[in-house]
């Protein structure tokens, strides 16, 4: 079977850990069961040659826990990951992994939704455990944009629909960030000001990314982590400050960086796609970009982790 898990960026400035949009980029891994119990791995594109080929490489890990979790073992297993996410760089590539992984024990184990396709909350629960935040997870499950939250003993989503006319646009450096020296560099505690700031900057973006998208500048303001991560990525950082102050785009850090994330979108009436609106926006932040960075404008994945039909 085929399964395509998409790439996703989290947080959107104010939402630390809790608020994630899903991009239209995917890993794709195909599974088959080998009878003589044997694991063979095959990687292709970002990662190969850098990730374990064995029981440690994190789909297989994923698909393990899944399995673990209504008592069956894993079986032998041909696994082909094709990654198009790059790594490190802030775009949920982990995410996808562990999504795909567990979606693909889903399928192996016949967990289906209550419509047929793949039992996403089933998948959603071991995933985001797995990952320990859900953030990335949710968005990369469920598609669209995602609020996320710990809910007791297990996690909770509301997903939502995307206004039309936003368009993301990633701006993807060649260098990496790993999410624990992010993570690493934000502080125990914050302010209640600052704290009420990013309460109130986070339900506006709710607001924007699902209708109001004139709100976008404001809503994609943050206290709680970005400025603390600038020693790690003060190129990153500075393309953000450089994007907002004069282009007045609302440019944000990506998940843990060091991708930027615009929120690129059209005024109300306007069509989006080749809109000279939206192509000024682009030309604007390829110029201010300069040529270390890719930029990649893509569209927002609707439908979230994909299982098709298991190969005859």
């Amino acid at each position: 079977m085929s399964v395509r898990a998409p790439a996703t960026s989290a947080n959107l400035g104010p939402g630390f850990d809790a608020l994630g949009l899903a991009i239209q980029l995917y890993n794709e891994f195909d599974v088959a069961v080998r009878a003589d119990g044997e694991l063979r791995i095959r990687v292709e594109g970002e990662g190969s040659g850098e990730v374990p080929l064995d029981r440690r490489h994190l789909v297989v890990r994923a698909m393990h826990e899944a399995f673990e979790r209504v008592g069956e073992e894993l079986p032998g297993l041909d696994l082909h990951c094709v990654n198009r996410i790059p790594h490190a760089r802030g775009l949920g590539s982990s995410s996808s992994a562990i999504v795909g992984g567990v979606a693909a024990a889903a399928a192996l184990l016949g967990r289906t939704g209550p419509q047929g396709g793949p039992d996403r909350d089933w998948i959603y629960q071991i995933a985001a455990d797995i990952e320990g935040h859900p953030d990335n997870v949710a968005p990369c499950v469920y598609g669209g944009y995602t609020v996320a939250y710990r809910d007791g003993d297990s996690w909770g989503a509301a997903r939502l629909t995307p206004h039309a006319r936003i368009l993301p646009v990633l701006c993807v450096p060649g260098w990496k960030l790993s999410t624990e020296r992010a993570r690493g560099l934000l502080p125990e505690t914050v302010s209640h000001a600052d704290a009420a700031f990013n309460a109130g900057r986070a339900a506006l973006m709710t607001a924007a990314v699902c209708g109001q998208p004139e709100s976008l500048y404001a809503a994609t303001e943050d206290r709680l982590h970005e400025v603390y991560r600038a020693p790690a990525m003060p190129r990153t950082l500075d393309l953000i400050a450089d994007l907002r102050q004069h282009g007045e785009l609302p440019a944000v850090v990506s998940g843990a960086g060091p991708t930027v994330l615009v929120l690129c979108s059209v005024p109300e009436g306007s069509a989006r796609e080749d809109s000279p609106e939206i192509v000024r926006q682009i030309d604007l932040i390829r110029q201010r970009a300069g040529n270390d960075w890719d930029i990649r404008p893509l569209h927002i994945e609707p439908a979230g982790v994909r299982t098709p039909s298991p190969h005859p």
